[in-house]
């Protein structure tokens, strides 16, 4: 019984590890996917443009969605001094300032001024993947090897 559980508990730490580690979904465009909801009913994807972030609405198909009263709210920096990032809408998106190569940028969407806050984090890790050649932050081999071990 002991070595049931065992075995049970070890499968659950590295299903979850292999989940929060490596997951990177591309979107229709091209940019790195973030869950916006609790229920994968909205989605953020993230581009660069003209050394910004460019963040879409994309609902649970995948298909865009016209920015109204969403609101989102970025922040990135050292823990002991995070510095609020302007994010400003233009032309049907989030602008967001780009930041240092490394750092981590904390997103919090609402679906209006009242909804309640979804947090998405994202690790802007430039350096290159040996493997497919891209940046870290957009890099799906993770993803894939994971899957390939299932």
């Amino acid at each position: 019984m002991k070595k049931h559980m065992l075995t049970l508990l070890c499968g659950f730490v590295l299903k979850t590890w292999a989940i929060a580690h490596g997951e990177v979904e591309i979107g229709p465009n091209g940019g790195r996917i973030l869950e916006f909801s609790k229920n994968e009913s909205m989605h953020g994807e993230v581009l660069v443009k003209d050394k910004q972030f460019h963040i879409k609405l994309l609902d649970k198909d995948m298909k865009p969605v016209v920015l109204a009263e969403q609101e989102l709210a970025a922040t990135s920096g050292d823990r002991a001094k995070p510095e609020k990032l302007a994010v400003e809408k233009k032309d049907g998106v989030f602008v967001v300032p780009l930041v240092k190569a490394g750092e981590w940028v904390i997103f919090q969407f609402r679906e209006s001024a009242k909804g309640k806050p979804v947090t998405a984090r994202l690790q802007y890790d430039l350096t290159i993947c040996s493997a497919c050649n891209a940046a870290e932050w957009m890099c799906r081999c993770a993803a894939k090897d994971a899957k390939a071990k299932k």
